[in-house]
């Protein structure tokens, strides 16, 4: 990719810098880790050790100090390892769960964790979603109520990614039970290993089968007020402030799988024959397939500049909430194509489409529903 008008050499060497790094460490191993159902720690170190877990962090802790545009070059090219699963992982610790403590830590909280989030040593993971409350962030149920100087949480949360193997979580709460709606709701710092905080169970998911999903459980968790994370009953606008980063990186991934997809497709269109010429002869496949590559080049250019707009200061919900619903939904769109023009080998497990299909659904789904970032551009439209 040439340095265009959205990027610096910084960002393309980091560009080149992550592509190796999925060429040397994931794309050998990442067959055995969708078994396991879990990506190892040791790659979350690696990952460490190479400056790509504190792409936007302050260089006081051990970060790059970049900005979004940085961040979103690295969600597409996990994305582009073809392994959703491994991709989440790795985002959700640098760019859904840590930010939280980033933006709105002490100082001394910062000085306790940052070091070792940014290092790989500490793995990251964010609790808001529950049983009965996924993107309507104000209708989470999870309480904790004052008991001197700490804080008694009870409650449950669901589809926690990295819930099983985090070692640090930021979990909200409602502090506040007589305000409402969006109000009242504080964000924790919760170590693993606290008493009264367990993991109910690993989920079996459909797909990003190498990252581990949780339920987590609070029963009297006792949490010093040291632990809280920012302002007591300001916690919802910390996590709609994050939602922007999120689901920047999140369309980002998603881009990058559509690429690898096409690619993969492409290579198999032009090597397959049937009725003696290979499947790129035949018309409509070749123009649907152009298409895609069409729609994707146009997502990435919104993307890329919703980026920009962030890392400008600039008002941008509208925007990026567009590359989340686009992105999340080309995603399945360019899946059907690439699998459909497998024929019946894609349906095979051994075929990285079918693995890569199942992968991509969630993208409409986490980080905000298709429809909830549609009524986000509806508003400001």
């Amino acid at each position: 990719m040439t340095k265009g008008a959205y990027f610096s050499e910084e960002h393309l060497m980091l560009r080149d810098q992550v592509r190796r790094f999925v060429t040397e460490e994931v794309l050998p191993y990442g067959d055995q880790w969708e078994v396991d159902g879990v990506t190892p720690r040791s790659v979350i170190k690696k990952m460490g050790e190479l400056g790509f877990l504190g792409i936007q962090y302050d260089p006081e802790y051990g970060g790059a100090g970049l900005d979004v545009l940085a961040s979103a070059i690295y969600a597409e090219e996990l994305g582009k390892s073809s392994y959703g699963g491994f991709a989440i992982t790795a985002l959700v610790h640098t760019d859904m769960a840590s930010p939280h403590l980033a933006n709105a830590g002490t100082e001394d909280q910062k000085a306790k964790y940052m070091p070792d989030i940014i290092a790989g040593n500490i793995v990251t993971a964010v609790a808001v979603t529950e049983p009965d409350a996924g993107s309507d962030v104000a209708g989470i149920k999870t309480r904790a109520t004052q008991d001197g100087d700490y804080w008694v949480l009870n409650g449950t949360k669901m589809f926690i990614t990295n819930g099983v193997h985090a070692d640090l979580y930021f979990v909200a709460a409602k502090t506040d039970l007589q305000a409402k709606g969006s109000r009242g709701i504080t964000i924790f710092i919760i170590e693993k290993g606290t008493e009264g905080f367990t993991v109910g169970r690993s989920l079996n998911k459909m797909g990003w089968r190498s990252s581990d999903t949780a339920e987590l459980v609070f029963d009297n968790v006792r949490i010093h007020k040291d632990n809280i994370l920012g302002e007591v009953n300001r916690g919802f606008y910390a996590i709609m402030q994050n939602f922007q980063n999120e689901r920047t990186v999140l369309g980002a991934q998603a881009l990058g799988e559509c690429q690898k997809a096409l690619e993969i497709t492409l290579q198999y269109v032009k090597d397959r024959k049937a009725f003696g010429k290979t499947l790129w002869d035949k018309e409509a496949i070749r123009q649907r397939l152009s298409m895609r590559q069409a729609e994707v080049a146009a997502g990435q250019q919104l993307l890329y500049h919703a980026a920009w707009m962030d890392a400008q200061g600039i008002e941008c919900v509208k925007e990026v909430s567009m590359v989340k619903a686009y992105c999340g939904e080309l995603v399945n769109k360019v899946m059907y194509d690439c699998q459909q023009f497998h024929g019946g080998f894609g349906y095979m497990r051994e075929a990285a489409i079918e693995r890569m299909v199942r992968d991509a659904r969630v993208q409409s789904i986490g980080g905000g529903a298709t429809e909830v970032m549609l009524e986000e551009i509806a508003k400001r439209s």
